[in-house]
């Protein structure tokens, strides 16, 4: 008898997580709001929390045991968390099935960073035996991970030693929160990028031009072959006039030999010579 009465206890408790999944995923579809749904109190973090656009209207689930007692967590972002109006963070005690608000997403901060974004949900449920019973508050950390779109809802153990400012905390990775890269070619690039493809049509269509239009073989086949030939010729000369430093009107000598030494001598007339 024991063992027939102890089972319904677990496969009661996996039907009851079933249907608030199955329940949460039903109110997130119906939110569709978007993360215009928060309320800010300071508009100048609406730019931040746009960053989080692709995460609106999802539904973050996370399971912790704390002693004798277990619980689910439920995370929406601007959206109504397990269908309770306002709630973006909910506590559900898995024994007694009860709801608690954890934050309002009607009451959001947001700050944010390069690299990550920290929402604060405020106006939670009051505590009811500890942190002065002030009311609730929750603190998603949500950080950059370009290899995840969404990771895996992560939540700590809650600090209840405190006096006040009691909060519960939650960590989430996400390439949402990661900063959008610029391109990074700057207009000198795309520049060279633009000339060097204008150059490789020139030589191929050239190239093909000349060797099945024109004919051409060997270097002929090259685009305007005689034009760049004499353009490498005219530079070298001009390159030689600039940078050479010798005397160019003086004419080459031997070592050992000067100038004055090859001028012309008088040409030698052997006509008395010849017979009379």
């Amino acid at each position: 008898m024991k063992q027939l009465f102890s089972l319904p206890t677990p496969s009661y408790s996996l039907v009851w997580t079933f249907v608030i999944q199955l329940a949460l995923s039903r109110s997130s579809v119906l939110a569709g709001n978007g993360t215009k749904a928060c309320k800010l109190s300071s508009e100048s973090s609406s730019k931040v929390l746009d960053r989080l656009e692709q995460l609106a209207n999802k539904t973050f689930t996370a399971d912790i045991t704390d002693g004798e007692d277990s619980y689910t967590y439920v995370f929406q972002l601007c959206g109504d968390a397990g269908g309770v109006p306002e709630a973006g963070v909910i506590q559900v005690n898995k024994k007694t099935n009860k709801m608690t608000s954890i934050g309002l997403y009607t009451k959001t901060q947001v700050i944010g960073g390069n690299q990550w974004v920290l929402l604060i949900y405020n106006d939670g449920e009051e505590y009811d035996n500890h942190c002065g019973q002030e009311k609730r508050r929750a603190m998603i950390m949500i950080s950059c991970n370009k290899n995840a779109d969404v990771g895996e809802l992560k939540v700590f153990p809650e600090d209840r030693e405190r006096g006040n400012n009691c909060y519960y905390f939650f960590e989430l990775d996400s390439s949402a929160a990661c900063p959008v890269e610029s391109s990074q070619l700057s207009a000198g690039s795309i520049l060279l990028i633009i000339a060097f493809c204008l150059v490789a049509v020139y030589l191929i269509g050239g190239f093909l031009y000349q060797r099945l239009i024109v004919g051409a073989k060997g270097m002929e086949q090259f685009p305007n072959y005689a034009f760049w030939v004499e353009v490498g010729n005219l530079t070298a000369d001009g390159c030689d006039f600039v940078c050479r430093s010798r005397n160019r009107e003086e004419s080459p000598a031997y070592r050992g030999v000067t100038t004055d030494a090859v001028e012309e001598e008088p040409e030698e007339r052997d006509d008395h010579l010849l017979p009379m």
